[in-house]
């Protein structure tokens, strides 16, 4: 398998050079560059594989790279390695951390995989062209983990295979299912969305199902249900969680049968339906209570994808607050206004409890209270950012409250620090008062949940 190029950026010159004659009896029809550490401009391809000289700077360098390519194929290099270090590196998203020199079997290892990961994000990107989408179905974000998610997200799209959203209110899993239904094979079919908690148990079945005329008083002629409306197209069944038992065995039978029987009909109306559900309850403990069927659970859970709020996904709060303003200013026709340094921080500093939604709530009232071209603090009407971040003070937003478990105040603790220190988890746990193995124990607990599964 070739790639386009293999670049070196750091490397001493001797060690550069070794590692060029081995590449270059691999690789014979490849291009090598070197790239010196300290330059910003080198952005990689998605087929390219990149190896980086260990020093001070190579998380940043890191860092600098996935943000302009979350699939970068990264691998670091050193003569001098720490386990710690290691860890970190390889918990920002790279292929390994190595010591040389390299056997030519690892180097073919690597040499495979970017030659998988390139043909897999060329697949995302396929499904992901904005040309296929409306404005509607694209999903905003610039943060590293959330592309790299909606990366897995399209590959899995154009499947038949049903989707569980799980995530916050607000965090904008409708928008996500959308963005599913965009990326898939049913992108010019109907799109049919309804919520389960804001439809009375007496019409959800009616209205899921649809009915024949005088199946109940009041139905005076055949109406189809979302279902058959949906047909060969995606149904968004949003909050299912919040469906009556009774109608959770009935859609299990559409499910697992792809035909539905009508209120009063005869005879069942066959149909292809992709189906997408959310929640913002956890699924498995209300499995666990009874409140939701096990078995229909299974059937739904082919693919999970659990959506981080806001406050996990903070290099999303700007762009999305520059998108609301877009909008707004689409809507009004009129200018959007600008945002000042002091009202970025305010609003990078808040913790969003009502994720999206609130932001979104919060750039409509700013957007209208704004009196020139630029919006300020006292236009957003939050509560006062804190002056020091990385401060837990009793007057601060991070004062402890009661009600709030040891192990939520553990996890901001924890999650306030690594934004402190930069995301430098050694760092992290000399502050904390920590072991790195314990600090990453706990930041794997944290992120258990947070991965596509299949």
């Amino acid at each position: 398998m070739s790639l386009s190029n293999v670049a070196l950026v750091g490397f001493p010159q001797h060690e550069e050079a070794e590692l060029r004659v081995q590449l270059g009896r691999l690789l014979p029809q490849t291009a090598i560059e070197s790239i010196p550490s300290q330059t910003h401009e080198y952005v990689c391809d998605n087929d390219a594989l990149v190896f980086i000289w260990d020093t001070v700077t190579s998380p940043s360098i890191v860092r600098r790279l996935f943000d302009h390519n979350p699939q970068a194929n990264l691998v670091i290099l050193t003569n001098n390695g720490q386990a710690d270090r290691a860890a970190d590196l390889m918990h920002m998203g790279i292929i390994d951390y190595r010591l040389i020199p390299l056997p030519d079997d690892i180097l073919e290892i690597y040499i495979r995989k970017s030659g998988h990961q390139s043909a897999l994000a060329q697949q995302a990107s396929e499904q992901q062209r904005p040309a296929r989408m409306k404005q509607q179905d694209i999903f905003v974000t610039e943060d590293v983990e959330t592309r790299r998610l909606l990366d897995r997200v399209a590959l899995v799209a154009p499947s038949c295979a049903s989707v569980l959203v799980i995530g916050e209110s607000g965090t904008g899993k409708e928008r996500l299912s959308r963005y599913v239904h965009a990326c898939s094979n049913r992108r010019d079919n109907n799109f049919i969305a309804i919520n389960c908690a804001a439809i009375p148990e007496g019409v959800l079945e009616a209205e899921l199902f649809g009915h024949e005329k005088g199946a109940f008083t009041g139905a005076t002629s055949a109406r189809p249900g979302k279902f058959e409306l949906a047909h060969e197209g995606t149904l968004l069944l949003d909050e299912i969680t919040e469906m009556p038992v009774h109608l959770q065995a009935k859609l299990l039978r559409v499910l697992q049968e792809g035909e539905v029987d009508r209120l009063g009909g005869s005879k069942p109306v066959k149909i292809d339906v992709r189906v997408i559900a959310t929640s913002n309850r956890d699924i498995v403990h209300a499995v666990q209570n009874g409140d939701f069927r096990q078995d229909l659970y299974y059937r739904l859970n082919v693919v999970t994808i659990q959506l981080p709020p806001l406050r996990e996904r903070k290099g999303d709060i700007l762009p999305l607050a520059i998108h609301f303003l877009g909008r707004f200013s689409t809507m009004y026709s009129k200018p959007a206004p600008k945002l000042t340094g002091p009202t970025v921080h305010h609003l990078t500093s808040h913790p969003w409890p009502g994720n999206a939604r609130e932001l979104e709530n919060c750039m409509h009232r700013a957007f209208l209270m704004a009196e020139g071209d630029t919006i300020h603090p006292e236009h957003l009407f939050l509560d006062p950012a804190p002056a020091n971040m990385g401060a837990n003070t009793e007057s601060g937003e991070d004062a402890m409250q009661a009600g709030v478990t040891i192990r939520d105040m553990e996890r901001t603790l924890i999650e306030k620090t690594l934004v402190h220190v930069q995301g430098n988890r050694t760092e992290a746990a000399q502050l904390l008062g920590i072991s790195i193995r314990t600090l990453r124990n706990k930041l794997q607990g944290y992120e258990s949940g947070m991965s596509l599964a299949g």
